[in-house]
């Protein structure tokens, strides 16, 4: 190409990119646009919107609003004041007044930030005739949370000012502006916020306000935030929160027909009002701190536990689908399972010597039948290695060892181990099915958490599916149509091996381990379950008294409600967990209790010596160990 050509194609390239960047700077970029912001003059105020209500699924208000008022603070307007006079009124001390305004400061001297917040309407009264002398500062009012009830706050969680971190990565909001934390205020914070309305204040050179900037063309309203109504049972909620007064543990109720949970229940507890108002701070230090009753804990979706006895069901549906037994397949106890060297695993059903079937061992809890059962399970594939896969697929199809998908922002994820697990164990692969016959009876190295038992609770009582368990029902008038949670997720075990589980399941009520706690109306299916209890305390692994579990759903046919009860340290699962399982399908089904005496000695009945007991060893095994 002759340069001269050359030379013109140079400029021309170099006219197109004058004549884009141009075009970008003018018409497209709006950085350079006219933005109140950028004009000294014009001072910006934030209008807050009322925060949704929460209602639980009858349509009873759970989470309200009251209002509150916050001393707002624009770095660049203060002026000289008597801070000493200023610290006494709103009762701070010098030095948190210093950190405050440099904070703030920090952050941006010309956006209001808030200085000092949740006033109650006491202060306000107080202050409001004060503060026009002390420029750049002013009273805004805002809405905090308000509790009708003393229930639920593992369930609702709870509002706080918004941490740095989030501040960095979500422009929405401003320094000292309140987010919702754990539970349903943090899994549905953009739903219930609403959308804070914004108005610019023209100012004089004297800076003093004149009105608003530009006729208001840029100021925009408040829009409240839109109201959410809960799948939770509000009264079964509380009716069971009062049946584990002076228990630790998780509680879960689901229908089975929708996932949708009805109560999530975890003990201790504390009273959601307690985090709102001037006082949260001081509050959440004891409540996070406490780390004996860990009222933080949400013990109903966190709590890891051995599943126990109530795991047995899934080790029946695997050898029934694996066509390694049949309802009719016997087996023997002789006080328990004998296995490799030595090895003998206890067993209480009471029949030595007799051949023990499915429908047995279910309601007499065998531990010898199931052991029999798994073992012949993973011996059923060339190698163990293979056959723990094939059982560790179906249990995980029940939901377990996952994190579910529910719409609550803590979980854990529990564990149902696979080849892999005990290859990294027994790194020379020399294991088998009597190497890990503690799965057999829920102990090994199975964990769950309440809500993976309800669901796996419920998946049985649909006879080999479930629905992803959720809070949300409605989002104003609207109801959840999220597939998520309207889609079936399918068991790997065939509906025709569900009926002798289940009704093994029922003859649990009527003839074996919950029988004392028999509703003479309702056909009830359950599993009564006690897991062993170790904890390591400075590396020494130390067993305290068993905890108490109980899977049950009601009806048997066309079942409304799937349980599964925790209560720590309680014994045996006919102890606690069945009592209070059947207590709640009766409450919640017939919609009264009459078994006034079982009633009344779960509500009275109280665990808080053993949990004493506890502590006093542990303490004493760490004291030793120094």
């Amino acid at each position: 190409m002759p340069r001269k050509s050359l030379l013109y194609l140079l400029i021309l390239s170099v006219g197109l990119i004058y004549i884009s960047r141009l075009f970008f700077i003018q018409i497209l970029d709006t950085k350079y646009q006219q933005n109140p912001l950028n004009n000294s003059a014009v001072t910006v105020k934030f209008a807050y919107p009322d925060r949704g209500f929460i209602y639980d699924r009858n349509g009873k208000l759970l989470v309200a609003n009251q209002a509150s008022y916050d001393i707002m603070i624009i770095p660049k307007d203060v002026e000289a004041l008597d801070t000493i006079e200023f610290c006494n009124l709103l009762k701070i001390t010098k030095e948190d007044f210093l950190k405050k305004y440099y904070r703030t400061k920090n952050y941006s001297p010309r956006i209001p930030s808030i200085f000092l917040g949740q006033l109650s309407k006491a202060d306000y009264a107080y202050l409001q005739e004060k503060m026009y002398k002390y420029k750049g500062f002013y009273i805004q009012k805002r809405f905090l949370r308000q509790y009708p009830e003393k229930t639920s706050a593992n369930v609702l969680g709870y509002i706080s000012e918004v941490n740095e971190s989030l501040l960095k990565t979500d422009n929405y909001y401003q320094l000292g502006e309140l987010v919702g934390y754990h539970g349903i205020e943090k899994q549905y914070e953009e739903v219930l916020r609403g959308q804070k309305g914004v108005k610019f204040i023209q100012k004089n050179r004297f800076n003093k306000e004149i009105g608003t900037y530009k006729d208001g063309i840029y100021d925009t309203l408040p829009v409240p935030g839109k109201d959410i109504t809960l799948t939770l049972d509000m009264d079964l909620q509380m009716y069971v929160e009062r049946l584990m007064v002076n228990k630790r543990g998780g509680i879960v109720a689901i229908e089975p027909s929708s996932g949708e949970i009805l109560t999530l229940v975890s003990t201790p507890s504390y009273d959601p009002a307690m985090l709102v108002g001037r006082k949260r701070s001081k509050n959440s230090v004891l409540l996070f701190n406490d780390t004996v009753k860990k009222p933080m804990l949400d013990r109903g979706l966190q709590a890891q536990y051995p599943p126990g006895s109530p795991f047995k069901i899934i080790n029946a549906l695997i050898a029934l689908q694996e066509e390694v037994i049949t309802p009719e397949t016997a087996f023997y106890c002789y006080h328990g399972f004998k296995y490799g060297r030595g090895g003998f695993m206890k067993c209480h059903c009471g029949i030595v010597g007799a051949p023990i079937r499915m429908n047995t061992g279910i309601y007499r809890s065998c531990n010898a039948y199931f052991s029999n059962v798994y073992k012949k399970t993973i011996e059923k594939y060339d190698s163990a290695p293979e056959g723990m896969d094939v059982w560790s697929k179906h249990a995980k199809s029940f939901g377990l060892g996952n994190y579910l998908g529910y719409d609550m922002p803590s979980g854990q994820k529990g564990l149902i181990p696979d080849a892999a697990l005990y290859n990294r164990y027994y790194p020379n692969h020399k294991w088998k099915a009597i190497t890990t016959i503690s799965n057999a009876i829920g102990q090994g190295e199975v964990l769950t958490t309440p809500i993976q038992l309800a669901n796996m609770t419920a998946a049985i009582a649909n006879r080999g599916h479930y629905f992803t368990p959720h809070m949300l029902k409605k989002v104003g008038d609207s109801l959840n149509q999220d597939k998520k949670y309207t889609t079936p997720n399918y068991t790997t075990i065939e509906p025709q091996y569900f009926e002798p589980v289940i009704e093994g399941m029922f003859n649990v009520f009527e003839l074996g381990t919950a029988r004392g706690s028999k509703i003479s109306d309702i056909q009830v299916c359950g599993k009564t379950g006690t897991a062993e209890n170790f904890r390591k305390i400075n590396g020494e692994r130390i067993q305290f008294t068993d905890h108490s579990i109980f899977i049950a759903f009601a009806p048997k046919d066309n079942p409304k409600i799937a349980i599964a009860v925790f209560v720590e340290n309680g014994y045996w699962g006919s102890r606690w967990a069945a009592p209070i399982a059947s207590l709640m399908i009766e409450r919640y089904i017939n919609g009264e209790v009459k078994r006034d005496w079982l009633e009344k000695r779960m509500l009275e009945g109280s665990l808080e010596e053993e949990y004493s007991k506890q502590l006093e060893i542990a303490n004493y095994v760490a004291k030793e160990e120094k």
